[in-house]
């Protein structure tokens, strides 16, 4: 008796359990009239995710999941709805008990009240980061109709990855950005993963309109890993073209990038493909007269499993050689900035000076320079893994500062530079300008007077016989150990041989890291570090010997926010 008495205490507590588990899983659904121009999400960060849906006119039109706040929100998403202005909407939710108050606090508006962007203690302040969610990979970077156009994988309801979204943001200078509503959505061919864009100036796509050329847009729809196009003709509205342009072609295939190649009046794709079973990354080369037809033209191989040369985000482009009169190269690049020095004639690339690096930092990725630049510059920007998923924050991630790429002859060979574009001088407000010196051990520090939060510090020096300097920004040490000809920051090491007996620094900080710039860039070390925001000091020592200095410049730097 006690025996059958235990197992049906047992089977009921089971079922008690189970249809608690059940409640917990039904979906419910709020209906209402799209009467304002955003749906207003309140976010819980650390809050349980839930999936979530829209349904307009019986079409599954948005889903996504979020860390949906029942009471008190750390943050709000806003989510626009003014396209469906007058038509009745259903907004499902699942994993919710059917008595639960989850839909209480969201509610419709016509403007963002959030009153703090750009404010916060981990903002960034001269590097972009969108005002709420997560970013990384910068996509689609072109200039089109006067402005410079910067997408990016966006969560525009959450600050950690997911939802992926084409996030969107415009610049006349590179400087300051206006962020605008997200620009491409996941639809039927899933969340919008990276890509790039063009400008297709004699109209080969027919999509161009009233004489107007069209922005065209390629991405990576990561449910059936084809890639997708999209289309603008005034920057803001976008379209779709409806079907993969190029379908999945092996495993794992991602992140197309687009160029014109004027010889043979043909667009040139580059793609990313993982090939055979050991994980082989390889470069997929395919060609079109239109946009919307393509042919595989060539393959490039790089490395295989976690050697990760050429794998992931592409970027391919043509560059002059300084100081050489008439000779261009071609640089093919993959996510982790390793790249390759070849030529090309429209269909194939011929690698010359393979897995080169010239970036040494900490959680810098898949940069992508603009196409359609309108000085002919080449200009990158790229993901900066910065730490601000702190608290009650509702943003994370940023990007780097722009950069512009050269090809330059050294005695190794041809290599790439890379150094802040010159519109960055803008920022500047007042010069310290401390002289040319010489430096001895337990000397005066020639910085001792300076205190600063966002700086641009220049420097040249000849070490001469000193063993190492030492450049303290904001309590962060930039450590140069002349005999092994290194620089340490942070724990992050970079090779920055002397040049002519000489080490040419620029740094930048900012209140989430720092951006080193060596040897007029052939040596490019971002380091993510958040920078104690009451320490303003900065110090330059040296021990072993004198070290003379030829420049010594420090500016600081106002907001792009303000």
């Amino acid at each position: 008796m006690n025996r059958l008495l235990k197992i049906c205490i047992f089977l009921f507590a089971f079922l008690r359990v189970y249809a608690q588990e059940q409640s917990l899983t039904k979906s419910i659904s709020t209906y209402f009239t799209a009467e304002k121009k955003y749906l207003v999400l309140p976010v819980k960060n650390g809050a349980p995710k839930r999936n979530l849906e829209l349904w307009v006119d019986g079409i599954n039109t948005r889903f996504w999941d979020m860390e949906l706040a029942e009471e008190q929100p750390d943050w709000y998403a806003y989510l626009r709805i003014d396209g469906w202005k007058g038509k009745s909407i259903e907004l499902r939710v699942d994993k919710v008990a059917a008595a639960s108050k989850v839909f209480e606090p969201v509610r419709q508006s016509d403007i963002d009240t959030n009153t703090n962007e750009y404010h916060e203690k981990l903002r960034p302040q001269f590097h972009f980061s969108p005002k709420r969610g997560w970013t990384n990979d910068p996509n689609g970077m072109v200039y089109f109709n006067g402005e410079y156009h910067l997408f990016f994988q966006h969560n525009p309801y959450g600050r950690n990855w997911g939802n992926m979204t084409w996030g969107h943001a415009v610049s006349k200078d590179l400087i300051h950005w206006k962020e605008l509503d997200d620009a491409l959505h996941p639809d039927q061919g899933g969340p919008v993963f990276s890509g790039g864009a063009v400008v297709d100036n004699t109209n080969t796509s027919g999509l161009g309109e009233n004489g107007k050329p069209a922005m065209v847009l390629f991405h990576t729809g990561a449910r059936g890993w084809g890639q997708y196009m999209s289309w603008s003709t005034d920057g803001r509205r976008f379209h779709n073209y409806g079907k993969a342009v190029v379908p999945r072609i092996n495993k794992d295939n991602r992140d197309p990038k687009v160029i014109w190649y004027a010889p043979s009046k043909k667009w040139v794709m580059v793609l990313w493909v993982e090939r055979g079973n050991n994980e082989q990354h390889s470069i997929q080369f395919l060609t079109s007269p239109d946009l919307k037809n393509w042919t595989p033209a060539s393959i490039t191989y790089g490395g295989t499993g976690n050697d990760r040369y050429l794998f992931e985000c592409p970027e391919f482009y043509e560059l002059p050689v300084q100081g050489v009169n008439g000779v261009k190269k071609w640089v093919l690049t993959g996510a982790n900035t390793q790249y390759a020095i070849g030529s090309f004639d429209g269909t194939r690339f011929t690698e010359e000076a393979g897995k080169l690096q010239n970036q040494y930092g900490r959680d810098f990725y898949a940069p992508q320079t603009f196409s359609n630049e309108p000085t002919g510059r080449r200009i990158e920007m790229g993901w900066w893994r910065t730490n601000t998923a702190k608290g009650k924050t509702p943003f994370n991630q940023s990007m780097s500062l722009p950069m512009e790429h050269k090809l330059v002859g050294t005695p190794e060979g041809i290599r790439l530079t890379r150094m802040p574009v010159k519109e960055v001088e803008q920022l500047r407000t007042k010069m310290y300008n401390p002289g040319n010196k010489t430096i001895r051990e337990n000397g005066t520090n020639p910085l001792k007077d300076i205190r600063i939060e966002l700086a641009e510090i220049r420097l040249e020096l000849t070490p001469g016989k000193a063993k190492e300097i030492r450049l303290d920004v904001r309590g962060v040490p930039l450590i140069y150990n002349t005999g092994r000809q290194q620089l340490v920051v942070d724990g992050v090491t970079a090779p920055v041989p002397l040049q002519n007996g000489r080490l040419s620094l620029l740094v930048y900080a900012d209140r989430t890291g720092l951006e080193i710039f060596a040897n007029n860039g052939l040596v490019f070390m971002p380091v993510n570090i958040n920078i104690d925001s009451s320490n303003r000091s900065l110090s330059l020592t040296v021990k072993g010997g004198p070290v003379k200095v030829s420049e010594l410049k420090v500016y600081a730097l106002k907001s792009i926010w303000e």
